[in-house]
């Protein structure tokens, strides 16, 4: 095995780990630390986080699957009978975006919302979709690919995701820009690193996403379009329409969750095939070729780390007795790690057949965007490297200081 990663401290006995989540040395290459987990202590303690957290993958997969845990505890426990602090003031308008998301809140309310998107993200629904992304990207190839050089993110990655979950919900393809602003700030809430500017970016970006969206809901009552809002606005379950702070809330959720991950996706999958040195056409030689490559880099290098359950009663799991109210955390990339489950799981290979990779997650809140962010990636990989034989990276590229999502702050290609 190799050496302890010199950023983690771990003490078996206790199961407690000490570990800097802003050290270059971690965040820069996670992958080496969730292997060391996996020897010592799968289930551990972080000290920093002050919190449980699961790398295993039957442990991952179960919680995210168990009913006594959820996204919510506010819905069967008052805040000081659980001693949470009261909402904070210069958040109120990023908590008003996040109360009706679908990545926040449990049933009934989230069987009702999921019902109603659900039917638009279905895989034979987002499969007609496959010639306007081939499209895209051909198009954004067209644009640099006389150059002999680009920066891969900002040229194709981040204009591909965004741009077509925009259209399926209705927004025109030139608030893409903006839309990316938004996000960027909206998801800073997230970060290991956050100060107290980034939440002040995070609710300005929020107030001023959902008045964007509110414009949007009110030009859609008045003409209606062939697009999820519209058919959000005007469809109903069981009788109940979506108030207009569900269809803000789920309209930000769709947009920050349908491009986020995947232009991070993107990225890392281009840099991972790139250094793996393996012949590059063999991975793309057919569909199903195709579909193995992308899964094995959303096992290796997947986006989104983290996602985490409040316990809902007493339980113990792994030996570790969690009570009512207590927060754990599930380390999605670290699962699709574990060496039970998956032979040499630090080598990339592309012809890998093993478990699933738990990269979206599973159970009630599975991401209601896989079948479109893996038809993203099916289609607009083979024709990035078809397009430019040759590729290769033109500068070691450094990774984001955004833990817990793993992305490029850029990639410098060149063919």
């Amino acid at each position: 095995m190799n050496a302890m990663p010199s950023c983690l401290r771990i003490d078996p006995a206790t199961r407690h780990v000490s570990l800097d989540g802003r050290d270059a040395a971690f965040y820069g290459d996670p992958n080496r630390v969730y292997a060391a987990l996996h020897q010592h202590c799968p289930t551990f303690y972080w000290e920093e986080q002050r919190q449980w957290f699961f790398t295993g993958y039957d442990h991952v997969n179960a919680l995210l699957r168990d009913r006594r845990f959820g996204r919510q505890i506010l819905h069967i426990a008052s805040r000081e009978e659980l001693g949470l602090p009261e909402p904070q003031p210069h958040l109120a308008n990023f908590d008003l975006a996040e109360r009706h998301s679908l990545l926040e809140i449990e049933p009934p309310e989230h069987t009702r919302l999921r019902t109603l998107v659900n039917r638009a993200f279905v895989s034979r629904h987002v499969e007609r979709l496959r010639p306007e992304i081939a499209g895209l990207a051909e198009t954004l190839i067209d644009g640099f690919e006389r150059d002999g050089r680009t920066e891969l993110l900002s040229s194709f990655a981040d204009i591909i995701p965004v741009t077509m979950i925009a259209r399926m919900i209705g927004i025109p393809d030139e608030m893409g820009p903006q839309l990316l602003k938004w996000s960027h700030a909206y998801v800073g809430m997230y970060m290991f690193k956050r100060t107290p500017e980034d939440e002040l970016a995070a609710d300005q970006a929020a107030r001023e996403f959902a008045d964007y969206v509110k414009s949007l809901i009110a030009e859609r009552r008045k003409a209606p379009r062939e697009d999820l809002l519209s058919h959000m606005i005007h469809t109903e379950h069981k009788g109940q329409h979506l108030s207009d702070d569900e269809l803000v809330s789920t309209t930000i959720v769709l947009l920050n969750a349908g491009h986020e991950a995947t232009v991070h996706q993107i990225g890392n999958s281009v840099r991972v095939i790139l250094e793996s040195g393996l012949p590059v056409p063999e991975m793309f030689r057919d569909e199903a070729a195709t579909e193995r490559t992308v899964e094995e880099t959303m096992r290796i290098c997947a986006p989104v780390h983290i996602f985490q359950r409040w316990a809902l009663e007493d339980i113990e799991v792994d030996g570790i007795a969690l009570r009512r109210g207590d927060k754990v955390s599930l380390i999605l990339a670290a699962a699709n790690l574990d060496p039970t489950k998956f032979s040499e799981p630090l080598v990339f290979r592309p012809d890998r057949q093993e478990a699933p990779n738990l990269s979206f997650g599973a159970g009630i809140h599975f991401c209601i965007g896989a079948p479109l962010a893996r038809l993203e990636l099916n289609t607009v990989l083979p024709i990035l490297f078809r397009r430019l034989p040759g590729l290769r990276i033109a500068k070691t590229p450094t990774v984001k200081d955004v833990y817990h999502f793993h992305g490029l702050e850029r990639l410098e290609l060149a063919w």
